[in-house]
């Protein structure tokens, strides 16, 4: 049997919303006709930081976006096709909107991550959290 839906994201050919109609169209179940893909990217820590590098060569600045929510540290957006194409002979560039997403291991300070993009990788830094003395007060019992 052929599977006509795949992907991460839930996405179906045409032959299969064809076949349901309306009912199966992507705007009323929130389905995207449009693949997403996913930029290669690493991870690894030095001493005293988080190092995330994405390949997304051929962007401009307000092309990606970075995000950080606790441990989870997303970058997204779009590389554009730079000419129209009669026909492709090969094709492995992709092209369109790209997420990655990462879950980072590590406690980390958030309050300083630094991110430079050069010669097409994305490069972000962020600091691991570093642990700290808390106080203890000792409470003796003056009733004794």
């Amino acid at each position: 049997m052929r599977r006509l839906c795949y992907s991460r994201r839930v996405e179906c050919k045409p032959e299969v919303i064809h076949v349901y109609g309306e009912s199966f169209s992507s705007r009323r179940w929130g389905l995207s006709s449009e693949a997403v893909w996913q930029p290669p990217t690493d991870v690894y820590e030095t001493d005293d930081s988080a190092v995330v590098i994405v390949e997304i060569a051929g962007l401009r600045p307000g092309d990606y976006q970075v995000s950080l929510i606790g441990r989870v540290l997303e970058v997204s957006g779009e590389r554009r096709d730079p000419a129209a194409k009669l026909a492709y002979q090969q094709m492995e560039i992709r092209y369109g909107k790209f997420r990655t997403q990462v879950q980072l291991p590590w406690a980390l300070d958030q309050t300083d991550p630094v991110a430079v993009y050069e010669d097409g990788f994305l490069k972000i830094t962020l600091r691991k959290a570093q642990a700290r003395r808390i106080p203890v007060r000792v409470v003796r019992d003056t009733t004794a």
